[in-house]
Parts: C-alpha cells; sequence; structure tokens
C-alpha cells in the first residue's frame, strides 16, 4: 500500500487539517476518555482498539565512556480506521513505527508502516510485546528489551525500572484543552538503560535514562490546535517535571504539567507551566525553536531547554521535531522535546 495512502488512514483528518495531523476530528462511534479512570494492569498496557489513537513512546538520554551525549527514540502508534475488532486483513488497525538516534552532529531517522491482524506488527500486554517487523519492546514494564533499525544505524538496549508509574492530569486522565479534550496518559519515566548503539562510525556502548509514555484518546485535540511542544525534564536532583504546550490557532496555548518527586506527584492545570521560545533555527526549511524558557514557579523552576542537535527533524510521513535537550538555571539536567505543527 502506498505510504502517503496508508498515513491518511491512520489520521483520517490530516487532508482537511482538523487539528494537527487530523487529531482534532470529530470521533464518532469511538470510545472517548472520561474522568476518573480506573486502570487495570497489566491489561492497560496493551492495545485499546475501541478507541482511534494510541502510542507506547520511548526516549532516552544516554552517554558513552567518555561522556559523549546521545538521544534514542523508539514509538510505535496504533490508529483504528473503525472502532471496532477485527482478525486477518478485516481487522481495521494501522501501525506506525519512528525510532532514532542523535548525536551531537548528526540525527538519524526511520519510519514503518503496517497493517494490523496479520502479525506484521501489534502489542500484547501479558507478556508485554509491541513490535512492527523485527523492532521490538518486549518484557515488562519493569525489565524491557528494546530493538530497532534503520538504514544507517540500529540499537540493542536493556531496560529496568527504578520507580513507579506516573500518571498525568486527574489520575491518568489528561484535559488537553479548554474545550475538554482529553486523553488516558501514564508514563513509566524511572528506566536505567544500557546497551549498544550501532552508527555509521562503529559500535558504541552507552547508559542512561528512559521515559516511556502510554496515551490513547479519540480526539485528543481540538479543531484549533494547531501543534504542541512536549518537554519530559529530568534534574540533577532527583526530581523530573513533564509538560506541554498545545499551540492554538489565535496564537494562544493550553498547557498542563506534572511535577514527580521522590514522594509525590503533583498535577498542574492549564496556565501554571510555561515555555517561551528563546531562539529559534531553520530547520528542513522552517523556523523552530531550538532553546526554551520553560518555568513552573510553584515548584521554582526557571530552566533553559536547549537542544543538544539542531536538526533533529523526523523526516516521516507526519513531520515533526523530536530530540535531546540539556537543562540549565535554576535546575540543572537532561531530557527530551518534541515539536509538532512547525510549517
Amino acid at each position: 500500500m502506498n505510504a502517503k495512502i496508508l498515513i491518511l488512514m491512520v489520521f483520517p483528518g490530516l487532508a482537511t487539517a482538523q487539528g494537527f495531523a487530523g487529531l482534532g476530528t470529530e470521533a464518532d462511534g469511538f470510545s472517548i476518555p472520561q474522568p476518573d479512570p480506573v486502570f487495570d494492569f497489566p491489561t492497560d498496557h496493551g492495545p485499546h482498539p475501541d478507541y482511534r489513537i494510541e502510542w507506547w513512546y520511548l526516549t532516552a538520554n544516554l552517554q558513552d565512556p567518555d561522556g559523549m551525549p546521545y538521544g534514542l527514540q523508539w514509538t510505535l502508534f496504533r490508529s483504528a480506521l473503525a472502532p471496532e475488532d477485527g482478525v486477518g486483513w478485516t481487522a481495521p488497525q494501522v501501525w506506525m513505527g519512528h525510532a532514532a538516534v542523535t548525536t551531537p552532529d548528526a540525527h538519524y531517522v526511520t519510519e514503518r508502516l503496517a497493517r494490523g491482524g496479520i502479525g506484521q506488527a501489534g502489542v500484547t500486554a501479558d507478556p508485554f510485546a509491541a513490535w512492527i517487523d523485527d523492532w521490538q519492546l518486549a518484557g515488562t514494564m519493569d525489565a524491557a528489551r528494546m530493538t530497532a533499525s534503520g538504514p544507517d544505524f540500529a540499537y540493542d538496549m536493556d531496560l529496568t525500572a527504578t520507580g513507579p508509574l506516573i500518571f498525568h492530569g486527574d489520575g491518568g486522565y489528561s484535559v488537553k484543552s479548554a474545550s475538554g479534550q482529553a486523553s488516558y496518559y501514564y508514563s513509566q519515566p524511572f528506566y536505567e538503560v544500557a546497551g549498544t548503539l550501532i552508527l555509521p562510525g562503529g559500535e558504541v556502548e552507552v547508559t542512561g535514562s528512559a521515559w516511556l509514555d502510554r496515551e490513547w484518546s479519540s480526539q485528543p485535540l481540538a479543531e484549533d490546535q494547531t501543534g504542541w511542544d512536549w518537554f519530559s525534564l529530568s534534574f540533577a536532583d532527583g526530581n523530573k517535571m513533564m509538560g506541554f504546550l498545545l499551540r492554538q490557532a489565535d496564537g494562544s496555548a493550553y498547557s498542563s504539567a506534572t511535577w514527580i518527586d521522590a514522594e509525590s506527584t503533583t498535577a498542574y492545570a492549564d496556565g501554571a507551566f510555561a515555555a517561551v521560545p528563546l531562539d529559534w533555527a531553520k530547520v528542513a526549511g522552517r523556523d523552530v525553536p531550538i532553546s526554551w524558557q520553560v518555568t513552573l514557579p510553584d515548584r521554582g523552576v526557571d530552566v533553559t531547554v536547549t537542544a543538544i542537535y539542531n536538526d533533529a527533524w523526523m523526516d516521516t510521513s507526519v513531520p515533526y521535531w523530536e530530540g535531546p535537550v540539556t537543562v540549565t538555571g535554576s535546575h540543572k539536567g537532561q531530557g527530551y522535546l518534541e515539536m509538532t505543527g512547525y510549517e
């Protein structure tokens, strides 16, 4: 199947641009996230075919024995063409995988596309396994192996969780707009990582930390939301923060954040978290912010978040920027930044 046709099937509103990548289109017939969710594990680590869009999204900050920084991404997206399940070629699920490695002077990215129901891609909850072709994230949520490969890179990583799952918003019900669009959203931000990168220059042994996001919805954006800026930051003192802006067509933005420390998790509603671009670069012909002032005043956070490599552009069917960042200012650390909807 032609990749462009498949991607329009994955994001059926893309052609009409209702929200970024069509994620603001109406979701007739699909289930809609509701407040006060009750999660059921390990079942909820698996797919939710009655919801239109879902992802298993892992980013990692790594370094080699000499301290050279690297970033790594592994993502599996599931999208439903219809609000029911099926078997074989009748299954209405479509899958898309993205993998990338970022260094201080290069960005390697590749994409896989697959139909569901034929074994080429999928997710099982118990035992946990997510795969597309020969890429996999498999084991348990506490200990897993992750592999991917592209034309000019590959990686093989072991993940070990050292902390609990984190639920964003109101117990995992994450509101995305003033009009009430929402998703179910939880993370495992406490992975330790060790493994091997295979790059054009050879093999590199790396260690570091990773953050896995799990999210599913049917209409996660409002029709006038044109893209987002998402930050996952890990500070040297052990605290962590997730924050995002959902940009709207009128120039305003809807924000949300989660503060994670050793004793508790605190959710922050719209307006508490802010991110302002400080510097821009021309990336893939687009003006993209590559340095930000990020603030969460309630926690004394006033930091500068800076890309390790400016040109970390995901040249995929739905293009976006994704890469590792450094954090300086009131808190020191590292993290990941994703930016979508920059034309």
